[in-house]
């Protein structure tokens, strides 16, 4: 039996699709943001940190870097209101996202901190710089320069990974993906489309982050 495509479709659901959309550019842009400033926090304290700091920080890494992004999507949906801390669907996969980017992005930077010499810090300190400001400015910027384009690879994959978060009816382009081919019975078709979006948003993100770098490691962009 030969199968007929069908993407007529498209007129009448692409409002659920532009919805989805955007609510996954949503998702990446806030996982991304707090995802990398908590994943530079941990770095901080994995690297520099008081010594017990950097175990709890440690423990936290190693329980999410081991477990699927979707079961501690559902613990933190569906387990923690046993506990009495009940969120919405994209409040609870903002959280999840930026959890998971955050330890992630931990061990990305702290290999970078952790590639920057000692007399960097030494001169920090013979300029009367105090630890955070040696660390902000000295060691920091270095550090993401140099780990840019791992950090860029690990922001696009928790972006592809939202698509996870439609488990919890989280209305991102995956759910819109699923409610409509449960609508048109185009399964082919809508999947297919999603697929290309996805291609798109992923490339698109890609590129905005490799821009980003230049803006911000001119030098590097240099050589």
């Amino acid at each position: 039996m030969n199968y007929a495509f069908d993407f007529g479709w498209l007129f009448d659901y692409w409002p659920v699709l532009v919805k989805g959309i955007l609510i996954t550019v949503e998702l990446t842009l806030v996982g991304g943001i707090l995802g990398v400033s908590l994943g530079i926090a941990c770095a901080w304290a994995r690297a520099l940190g008081p010594r017990w700091l950097g175990a709890i920080v440690a423990t936290y890494v190693e329980l999410i870097r081991n477990t699927p992004f979707l079961i501690q999507l559902f613990f933190i949906f569906f387990g923690l209101p046993a506990l009495g801390v009940r969120m919405g669907e994209l409040e609870a996969a903002n959280l999840a996202m930026v959890i998971n980017l955050g330890a992630y992005g931990c061990e990305i930077i702290r290999a970078g901190i952790q590639a920057t010499p000692r007399g960097q810090f030494e001169a920090g300190a013979s300029l009367g710089m105090s630890r955070i400001q040696t660390f902000w400015y000295v060691v920091l910027v270095p550090a993401l320069q140099r780990i840019w384009p791992a950090l860029s690879s690990q922001i696009v994959i928790v972006m592809l990974g939202s698509a996870a978060v439609s488990q919890i009816a989280a209305e991102d382009l995956t759910f819109a993906a699923n409610f409509i081919q449960s609508r048109s019975f185009r399964a082919f078709e809508s999947y297919f489309v999603a697929t290309l979006i996805y291609l798109a948003l992923a490339i698109g993100l890609r590129q905005l982050l490799r821009g980003l770098g230049w803006t911000i490691f001119p030098r590097r962009a240099a050589r």
